[in-house]
């Protein structure tokens, strides 16, 4: 079914922006769903590796998600046996998130996954225009530290 011409939303870019971010969440889902991950199962097991040891609230803070949503992931996880909880050292009331071997090499797998499903959104563009579009969209979405945007620091020279 050809979609309705609808010139006047089509040329807002926060319908662009929006159509280009489900054609890019749906190329990694199903990226991850090869490797037998979900999108925030991904989310989780990265932050669990970048902030290790990690506690459970700490980590939903540190993705946005609902406290109860964070413990129903990690129990999916620590049931595949790809992140351990303890308790955290510092503190023993609370639960210390970190990284098995396995959930490290799955990790691995799926970063290089959702990195050739962008490649794949990206492929329009050249090398050029996707170090820009990266800038642009690092700066008018409000996000600092994107590697190569514009709050990149080795960006900044």
């Amino acid at each position: 079914m050809a979609e309705a011409p609808l010139p006047a939303i089509r040329s807002l870019p926060s319908w662009l922006l929006g159509r280009a971010a489900a054609r890019g969440r749906a190329l990694v889902a199903d990226a991850l769903t090869a490797e037998g991950l979900r999108m925030w199962h991904h989310v989780v097991l990265s932050a669990v590796r970048d902030l290790a040891p990690v506690a459970q609230a700490d980590l939903g803070r540190g993705v946005g998600l609902d406290p109860k949503d964070v413990v129903g992931i990690l129990n999916d996880l620590q049931s595949a046996g790809l992140v351990e909880r303890a308790p955290d050292p510092r503190d023993r009331r609370k639960n210390a998130v970190t990284l098995t071997d396995d959930g490290a090499r799955l990790l691995t797998r799926c970063e290089k996954a959702a990195r050739e499903a962008n490649d794949e959104l990206l492929a329009p563009l050249s090398a050029a225009e996707r170090e820009r579009f990266m800038e642009l969209l690092a700066r008018i979405s409000g996000v600092s530290g994107v590697p190569g945007g514009s709050g990149d620091p080795a960006a900044q020279g």
